[in-house]
């Protein structure tokens, strides 16, 4: 079976085309700037040269459009002979709300939850929405699968997921914690399971850290996600590229006052403008922040230790919240490459068994599952694969309504 994944953004299409026997990439590809000028299609098809077009595209449905284009045209290095040959469509879509604990075959039902969950995520699940919608005008009857951020969360008890405010807040609007990137912590346990040869057995205690632009921590027992970092949005949780994290609320009403913001600049400013970029004042990559921490500059070191104690805290706390801890895994492009970063999370725990190994941490290469300790808690750095995660969930929801 062939399965095309889908991340719909708000001026974005990532997507990528799975063989399933064999679970081969045959090409990835982003059309980029969709309804602005100078659109671009960037295109890799498995063992051939990348490369980008600048085609128009003015909406979703076009960027589909052009992403089928590409691949059935054989003069373009096409990785399928005709789009008839897609078995299924996988979809990330970023908030499910408490209607969905695992993927969903999309329907008309399924769709109008997807839609109940827009006040939720308002600047995602619209996009998501959208690549739906035009995958089923250009592509009628092929089956569409929804992959949820939020689902590998829906385990969390009432005590994580609540925040302490009144009760008919979360009965009247849904407030609560429901955490996100949770494909990549799900694909990362897996990982860690199979890597490690560990039994998903009553008591194993692993703490997983998605690392990258958006920063997440989720604590995993028995297979099941106890408590997660981000909450009813991603903001909330550890410091990101631009995103602050944790802070007490009653600061941003204090700077909505002081500087004259209304709720849109303070969300601005809490999203875009903070985090390692707020912090540094250089950049929002972490690469550079290293960078120039090493050439010097004081508020890049400073933005830099903030982060890691931040993450430091977060896994001792959910080492508190499972009982102790038998697994850490770093992956996300912070937590596969930074090797600084990994050091200073774990300064310190060696008291819950934590021993990070200096040689096999500074040699981790990256792109391979490594571990990188020696003592009883096994840390490892394993790559995510997000896209494989809502390929197979498409694949193996698909496959039963094929046969029928």
């Amino acid at each position: 079976m062939i399965v095309v994944v889908l991340n719909c953004g708000s001026s974005t299409v990532k997507f990528q085309v799975f063989e399933m026997q064999g679970e081969r990439t045959l090409a990835t590809g982003l059309v980029d700037r969709i309804g602005m000028a100078e659109a671009t299609l960037s295109y890799a098809p498995a063992g051939r040269p990348a490369h980008r077009e600048s085609p128009d595209v003015l909406d979703h449905g076009q960027a589909v459009e052009q992403i089928l284009s590409i691949l059935t045209d054989r003069h373009r290095d096409g990785v399928l002979e005709d789009r008839s040959q897609i078995g299924a469509i996988g979809h990330r879509v970023v908030h499910g709300g408490e209607s969905f604990t695992q993927s969903a075959l999309i329907t008309d039902q399924v769709l109008a939850s997807i839609r109940e969950c827009v006040d939720l995520a308002p600047l995602h699940n619209p996009p998501n929405l959208k690549g739906i919608t035009a995958c089923a005008r250009v592509l009628p009857g092929v089956p569409q699968v929804a992959v949820f951020d939020t689902a590998f969360h829906q385990t969390m008890p009432e005590r994580s997921y609540l925040y302490a405010l009144p009760y008919v807040l979360y009965k009247r609007h849904r407030i609560r914690r429901y955490g996100f990137h949770g494909t990549s912590h799900s694909y990362v346990y897996q990982r860690f399971l199979s890597v490690t040869g560990a039994e998903p057995k009553r008591g194993l205690r692993v703490v997983t850290c998605h690392l990258g632009n958006g920063c997440s921590v989720a604590a995993i027992q028995d297979g099941k996600v106890v408590d997660t970092s981000m909450g009813m949005t991603p903001l909330e949780g550890l410091v990101m590229g631009t995103r602050c994290g944790d802070l007490d609320p009653a600061l941003i009403l204090h700077v909505m006052g002081k500087e004259e913001l209304t709720p849109a600049q303070a969300t601005t400013l809490m999203n875009k403008h903070s985090g390692l970029y707020g912090l540094s004042g250089v950049s929002s990559d972490m690469r550079e922040v290293l960078q120039e921490a090493t050439n010097g500059n004081r508020m890049a070191a400073l933005a830099v230790d903030v982060f890691c104690y931040r993450l430091r805290k977060y896994v001792g706390a959910y080492a508190a919240a499972l009982g102790g801890l038998d697994g850490l895994v770093f992956t996300g492009g912070i937590g596969c490459n930074a090797a600084h970063v990994r050091a200073r999370a774990c300064e310190g725990l060696e008291f819950l068994g934590l021993a990070l190994d200096t040689t096999l941490n500074d040699l981790a290469p990256g792109d391979l599952e490594t571990r990188v300790s020696s003592g009883q808690v096994e840390a490892w750095v394993i790559p995510t694969n997000e896209e494989l995660v809502i390929a197979r969930d498409t694949a193996r929801l698909v496959v039963p309504t094929v046969a029928a």
